[in-house]
């Protein structure tokens, strides 16, 4: 019984942790490119037609916002040298218990002067990354490959710092270790909840969840969620974790489970909503500003 019990938390200790999963992804890359305007979009779209790493599905804006999660899996059995360097940057785990993002974000790191940010010190979090790339990205003389891989981070980056999970946890790995019990098919962890489950219940269909987050993401807030930078989205990122992850949630059964009731999952539900249409307008806001005219983008 023991080595099946130390077999099964050795499994789980091993399972990717990812924000927002695929789906969310793509959702959020889908609602961006519908922010900005075709000629961003085309130079963005010309930018990723340049990689040849093969580890998204193909060039598409859409593929790509999953790049940098197959980057870093791509050997997270064998070498592990891209897990080990990059593995920190797709979260800041602020503890709801004693909020500090300096702490969290490894007291922000500066890359060395001409450094690449794709080359940074592997100990840095997702809001340090996005400022870092988001300035390769705009500046003009940014080689062509380190501003394919700062375009590569920032699709896949931004919409990680949204996942509420990522940004703030109950000393519980971003709620990988609570375990619930909810309309979910299968008993799942807390995590895998917010980052893939509510995302596939939003809507009966993908093309449905992108149109309920573009009605959102083109709505009278728009112009408020454009404000700010990454540190101000992960302390909104975060608050959303203490408010509406965390503060809500059931206490856990005699068994340790936590069984989701239907007032925690509506308001669940709705933060997921936001917090998607939030990033692609940050998406979007980011790329505009890099690739383009800001004052042009278009509202739909």
């Amino acid at each position: 019984m023991l080595r099946l019990i130390l077999g099964l938390v050795l499994i789980i200790a091993m399972q990717p942790v990812h924000a927002w999963g695929d789906d969310g992804h793509r959702l959020i890359g889908r609602v961006a490119s519908q922010l900005v305007t075709p000629d961003v979009l085309r130079k963005a779209q010309a930018i990723l037609d340049t990689d040849t790493s093969g580890f998204a599905k193909d060039t598409s804006l859409l593929e790509q916002t999953t790049w940098a999660d197959k980057y870093r899996d791509s050997d997270r059995n064998t070498t592990k040298e891209r897990y080990n360097a990059t593995g920190s940057w797709h979260f800041v785990d602020v503890e709801i218990d004693a909020p500090d993002l300096q702490a969290a974000c490894f007291g922000f790191p500066q890359l060395p002067r001409n450094a690449l940010a794709s080359q940074g010190v592997a100990q840095d979090c997702v809001t340090n990354k996005v400022a870092q790339f988001t300035e390769e990205l705009r500046a003009p003389g940014t080689a062509p490959a380190e501003r394919l891989r700062a375009l590569q981070f920032l699709l896949h980056f931004i919409g990680d710092m949204h996942q509420p999970l990522h940004a703030g946890e109950d000393h519980d790995r971003g709620g990988n270790s609570k375990w619930i019990i909810s309309p979910a098919p299968r008993r799942s962890d807390l995590h895998y909840y917010w980052d893939t489950w509510l995302v596939r219940q939003l809507a009966p269909d993908a093309d449905a969840s992108v149109a309920q987050v573009l009605a959102l993401a083109t709505g009278p807030q728009r112009r408020e969620w454009e404000q700010g930078g990454p540190r101000d989205w992960t302390l909104e990122s975060f608050r959303v974790s203490r408010d509406d992850v965390y503060a809500p949630l059931p206490r856990a059964g005699d068994d340790g489970n936590y069984r989701l009731d239907e007032a925690y999952i509506a308001r669940a539900t709705g933060a997921v909503r936001t917090q998607l249409a939030r990033a692609a307008v940050r998406l979007a806001l980011v790329l505009q500003q890099s690739l383009g005219d800001p004052k042009s983008a278009r509202s739909r």
